[in-house]
């Protein structure tokens, strides 16, 4: 990955990280935030 595809990616990511939370409250980064918490917790149970 080139630094020019990186920082686009970055970016992107943070650009809709952005849209989120200007037109929803951030309510669908707060539920990918839960569920990456549920899925660290269930991989970690597994390790």
């Amino acid at each position: 990955m080139t630094n020019q595809i990186a920082i686009g990616l970055g970016l992107v990511i943070l650009g809709l990280l952005g849209l989120d939370w200007y037109l929803a409250d951030g309510t669908g980064t707060l539920f990918l935030v839960r569920k990456g918490a549920e899925l660290i917790e269930w991989m970690a149970f597994w390790r």
